[in-house]
C-alpha cells in the first residue's frame, strides 16, 4: 500500500470533478431537497424552544448546521457507489492493475469527494441565505469548511470500506441507507441528544456526525449554540477521519483487480 503518486491523485480528483458538474439532475438534487428540509422544517418549526439550546439561538439557526452536515453524510456515501460503479464498468480493474500504489487511488478518491461534498454544502449554505440564515463571520465560515471537509473525509473512508467489500451497488446502497439514516437522527442534526432516552442518547455520543454538527454550529452560529468544546469537536472529527481513511485504505488493498 505504500507509495503515493501525486499525479494519480490529481487525475482520479479531477474526474470526480467532472462527473459532478456534468450530473445536472444532482446538482438540482443537491440544492432543492435539503433547501426543502430548511424551509419546511425551519418555519414549520418556527418558535420551538429546546431546554438545553439558549434562548436567542432560533430553530432556524439550530437546523442548518444540521443539515450541512446531513448533506455531507449522504454526499460522502457517493464515494463508495462510484468505486462499484465504476467496478461494473471495468474502470475500477483498469486503475487496479495500472502501475499506481492503491493509497494513491485512496486519496484519490478523498480528495475528489471531499472537493464535491464541500462544494454541495457551499450550494445548500447560499440557499439558507434566502430563508434569513445569516453565518455569525466570515471565519466562521473558513472553520465551518474545515469541519465539512473532516466530516466527508471521515465518511468516505467508511465508505470506501464499505464499497472493498460488496461487488453490487443494490448490496451497498442498502447497507449504507441502513447504517446512515440512524447516524443522521442520533447526531443532533435536528434536536438535541438531550431529548432522548438515555441508552439511545450514548449511542449518539459515539457518533462522529455529532461532534461535526456541533462543530458547524460553533463555526455558524456561535459557541453559544454549541454543546461541546469547539476544540472537542475538532479532535473528534479529526481521529475518525483518520480511522475511517487507515481502515479503508486497508481494506481497499486488498480489492482483487478482477
Amino acid at each position: 500500500m505504500g507509495g503515493i503518486d501525486p499525479l494519480a491523485i490529481y487525475a482520479l480528483w479531477e474526474r470526480d470533478l467532472r462527473r459532478f458538474v456534468r450530473a445536472r439532475s444532482r446538482l438540482v438534487g443537491t440544492f432543492v431537497t435539503p433547501l426543502f428540509l430548511v424551509a419546511f422544517l425551519g418555519f414549520g418549526f418556527q418558535g420551538v424552544r429546546f431546554a438545553s439550546v439558549p434562548e436567542e439561538v432560533t430553530y432556524l439557526e439550530y437546523l442548518v448546521p444540521g443539515i450541512l452536515g446531513f448533506v455531507t453524510l449522504f454526499s460522502a456515501s457517493f464515494s463508495g457507489l462510484a468505486v462499484l460503479s465504476d467496478r461494473e464498468v471495468g474502470f475500477l480493474k483498469e486503475i487496479l492493475v495500472a502501475p499506481v500504489p492503491r493509497t494513491s487511488v485512496v486519496l484519490g478518491r478523498i480528495a475528489g469527494g471531499a472537493t464535491t461534498g464541500l462544494l454541495q454544502s457551499g450550494l445548500v449554505l447560499s440557499g439558507t441565505l434566502l430563508v434569513g440564515f445569516r453565518p455569525v463571520s466570515l471565519s466562521g465560515l473558513l472553520l465551518a469548511a474545515l469541519f465539512l471537509v473532516g466530516l466527508s473525509t471521515a465518511f468516505i473512508g467508511f465508505g470506501l470500506a464499505l464499497a472493498a467489500r460488496f461487488r453490487d451497488t443494490q448490496g451497498y446502497s442498502l447497507v449504507v441507507n441502513f447504517v446512515l439514516f440512524p447516524l443522521a437522527f442520533l447526531s443532533g442534526a435536528f434536536y438535541p441528544l438531550s431529548n432522548l432516552p438515555a441508552a439511545v442518547r450514548w449511542v449518539g455520543y459515539l457518533n462522529p456526525l455529532t461532534y461535526g454538527i456541533d462543530g458547524l454550529r460553533g463555526a455558524l452560529v456561535g459557541s453559544g449554540a454549541t454543546t461541546y468544546p469547539l476544540w472537542v469537536d475538532a479532535a473528534v472529527v479529526a481521529f475518525a477521519a483518520t480511522v475511517t481513511v487507515l481502515v479503508g485504505a486497508w481494506l481497499f488493498d486488498r480489492v482483487e483487480a478482477a
